[in-house]
């Protein structure tokens, strides 16, 4: 099994703030929860509408590829994010 990153950019404003994202994604749960873990994400981030996932930062990002997480582009993204939804 895999754990990817995207290669997105999602500009989100909180409060004064701005923060850059991207998603954490995995072929299991066990793995995505796992990598979310190992990169310090809290579990309440956790999105398992639509497709299960976690919006991280680009500091989290260059960690999660750190520890073997594969970069993926949109087109990847998106067949992916089909695979997922049959899945689960």
């Amino acid at each position: 099994m895999t754990v990817y990153v995207d290669s997105s950019r999602h500009l989100i404003k909180r409060g004064l703030r701005q923060y850059v994202l991207c998603h954490l994604l995995a072929d299991d749960l066990q793995e995505l929860h796992a990598m979310a873990r190992a990169i310090g994400m809290k579990r309440h981030y956790f999105q398992p509408k639509s497709t299960p996932h976690y919006d991280i930062c680009l500091t989290k990002r260059a960690q999660a590829i750190a520890l073997g997480a594969k970069v993926v582009d949109r087109r990847g993204l998106g067949g992916m994010i089909r695979r997922l939804r049959d899945r689960f």
